[in-house]
């Protein structure tokens, strides 16, 4: 199983602080992640970086400098709905 990663230039307390989480964390990469459109086509992610929030989450997946927003399920699985393409406004819209 692979480690947890921050963001690089990122802690775990700038994280906190951006997103007003004081509970955020940084989470297990391996797991199932998948893109969700409006239209119900959905595409498979493959997570680099992946930080909870409670039942939210970002993902920053391995091949994309995206940050894609979604639910993280109890199962540890997640579908994402949204995308960033910078981290601070992920973090702030959340």
């Amino acid at each position: 199983m692979a480690d947890a990663r921050l963001p690089q230039g990122w802690t775990l307390q700038q994280i906190r602080d951006v997103s007003g989480d004081r509970e955020a964390a940084a989470l297990d990469p391996d797991r199932s992640a998948k893109w969700v459109s409006f239209a119900g086509a959905h595409e498979m992610l493959r997570p680099e970086i992946v930080l909870g929030f409670h039942s939210l989450c970002l993902v920053k997946p391995v091949d994309d400098d995206d940050w894609y927003m979604g639910s993280l399920y109890d199962d540890g699985s997640i579908d994402c709905w949204a995308a960033y393409d910078d981290l601070y406004e992920a973090l702030r819209g959340l």
